[in-house]
């Protein structure tokens, strides 16, 4: 039980240094984040399109 108690507090005291983000911040990179997964999403949608159409084209004929 007495190494639970030290861990906790050794857990506040190391929290306590860490550089937090601003709300500022924290919406800014979410949004990044948000984008940057439409973009991966509609890349990856767009050559699974040109797959299928080739597929469709060359291969099912």
């Amino acid at each position: 039980m007495n190494k639970l108690w030290t861990f906790t507090k050794e857990s506040r005291a190391e929290l306590r240094k860490v550089n937090w983000p601003t709300r500022a911040q924290t919406i800014k990179f979410t949004g990044v984040v948000i984008g940057v997964s439409l973009g991966v999403a509609v890349f990856l949608g767009a050559l699974d399109y040109f797959f299928e159409y080739l597929s469709r084209t060359f291969i099912v004929k």
